[in-house]
C-alpha cells in the first residue's frame, strides 16, 4: 500500500476529527479523498505538522490527529522529545513512513535504511508508540483514539504518490474554516 491508499482507508476515521496534514502531496491526497473543514492542510513548512498538531491538542480538548511523514519528522527531530515531554492525551501522531521524501521526488530517507522512528520516539520518552504495516493502520488508529492516550503510530508503507491536483483553496480560507471547526 502507498500513502494515498492508507489515507483512503482511514478517511472515515478522520472525518470530523481535527486533522493536521503534512505538506505537499499528502495534503493534496487527503484533500482529493475527503476534503473536510476539520482538515488543516499544510501547504509549506516541512516538518511542522506534528508540532502544530501537538500545540492544537494542548490548547483545546478535542482529539487531534497529525499526519506526518518520515522525511518531515527527520527534518524536525526536536518534535519527538517535545511531544514526549508535553503529553496531550487527545493527540495522535500518525507517521506515514514510506522511506522517502515523497513530496520532493521520492529520494530515500534514513527511516528507509537503518533509522527506526518508533525506536527514536521511544528513546525520546513517548509512552505509547505503535509500529504497524499499512494494512493495519485503520485498526491501530481507531485503537489509539479509543484509548484516550497520546499515541505515536509509525505506519510502514511503500513509497509512491497518487496524481492529484494542487490545492487551489486560498491558505487563508483553509485556516479560517479550520479555526471555525476547532471552535465549533
Amino acid at each position: 500500500m502507498i500513502r494515498s491508499e492508507i489515507l483512503k482507508d482511514i478517511a472515515p476515521i478522520l472525518r470530523d476529527q481535527l486533522v493536521v496534514c503534512n505538506i505537499g502531496i499528502p495534503s493534496q491526497e487527503l484533500h482529493a479523498i475527503d476534503d473536510q473543514p476539520t482538515n488543516f492542510y499544510m501547504l509549506g513548512t516541512m516538518g511542522l505538522a506534528s508540532s502544530i498538531g501537538l500545540g492544537l491538542a494542548l490548547a483545546q480538548p478535542k482529539p487531534v490527529i497529525a499526519i506526518d511523514g518520515d522525511g518531515s519528522v527527520l527534518t524536525n527531530l526536536g518534535t519527538l522529545p517535545t511531544i514526549a515531554n508535553n503529553v496531550a492525551d487527545n493527540f495522535t501522531l500518525l507517521i506515514v513512513d514510506n522511506g522517502s521524501y515523497g513530496s520532493t521526488g521520492d529520494q530515500p530517507t534514513y527511516a528507509g535504511k537503518r533509522t527506526s522512528l518508533a525506536a527514536v520516539a521511544e528513546a525520546c520518552g513517548c509512552d505509547r508508540v505503535v509500529e504497524c504495516q499499512a494494512e493495519e493502520t485503520g485498526k491501530v488508529l481507531q485503537d489509539a483514539l479509543d484509548s484516550g492516550k497520546m499515541t505515536i503510530i509509525v505506519c510502514k508503507c511503500e513509497s509512491g504518490n497518487a496524481k492529484n491536483p494542487v490545492i487551489t483553496m486560498d491558505p487563508v480560507v483553509i485556516r479560517d474554516r479550520f479555526m471555525k471547526a476547532v471552535s465549533a
